[in-house]
């Protein structure tokens, strides 16, 4: 997994904004700061795959936070994005209200499953905002992997350290 910043100060309340508050227009800029970093940090990867949510947190929340940031990375990076393949088939309790690592990692345990094969032999960049454990990008990364995916990098903008 690699992220740019810690989760604090401006950028906690930037992330925060973009996901809870609907201020979608802060996905462009942060998502200038994933591409800075894919510039001067270059990863394999040929495709950008947004980490899922729910149905049913989608439909309460409106979109997709990972979603917003892969649009616009891809306009920067010119590389195609695959966002109906990835899915969330198990809902659970936000990673946020989760104590210890241990539960984060059950609390996204086969929570995530490919629909089809289009990622097989696919070098994926799998996105998120936040981290802290790293468990969601694990669970999202076997599942990847069980259908074919030749590398999985995780790129976050922010771990909570």
């Amino acid at each position: 997994m690699l992220y740019l910043l810690g989760f604090d100060g401006v950028v906690r309340q930037a992330i925060y904004q973009l996901k809870y508050k609907n201020l979608r227009a802060l996905a462009a800029p942060l998502a200038r700061l994933l591409n800075d970093y894919l510039i001067t940090n270059p990863v394999p990867g040929e495709i950008l795959v947004p980490v899922p949510l729910h149905r049913q947190r989608l439909r309460e929340r409106g979109y997709n936070q990972s979603s917003l940031l892969v649009r616009e990375l891809a306009k920067l990076t010119s590389l195609p994005v695959v966002d109906d393949c990835l899915i969330r088939e198990r809902h659970a309790p936000p990673q946020a209200r989760t104590a210890t690592v241990g539960e984060r990692q059950s609390n996204v345990a086969d929570a995530f499953a490919c629909r089809d094969q289009r990622l097989r032999g696919r070098q994926v960049l799998l996105i998120d905002d936040v981290s802290t454990s790293g468990a969601t990008l694990n669970a999202c990364a076997t599942a990847l992997k069980t259908v074919g995916a030749i590398s999985v990098w995780g790129l976050v903008l922010a771990r909570e350290i």
